[in-house]
């Protein structure tokens, strides 16, 4: 796992792209910028980029992702990502059933 994340290259498989993209992360604050702000929030590996990030949301969950935040937390390193598509984070938490 660490050899593929130091690597540069964007080249995931489905395999790496579920080590990268560990859980959704849910809390009130973030159910908020679900609907205001069409971003959704994951625990990410700690190594991730944000390429990676974005290109194993694209495998997993077929999403296009035009923007990420990442930071730092208890819990791990945590990214907010923004939808292309005008009604993707609410599509997408719905199908993980998290609204």
């Amino acid at each position: 796992m660490n050899n593929t994340l130091k690597s540069k290259s964007l080249d995931i498989d489905t395999d790496q792209a579920s080590k990268i993209i560990l859980e959704p992360y849910v809390t009130e604050k973030t159910f908020n910028i679900i609907e205001k702000e069409n971003k959704l929030s994951f625990i990410v590996h700690n190594k991730a980029t944000k390429g990676q990030i974005i290109k194993s949301m694209k495998i997993i969950y077929e999403a296009d992702i035009s923007e990420v935040n990442t930071f730092n937390t208890i819990r791990g390193k945590k990214a907010i990502m923004k939808f292309k598509n005008a009604d993707g984070a609410r599509q997408l938490a719905t199908n993980l059933g998290l609204v």
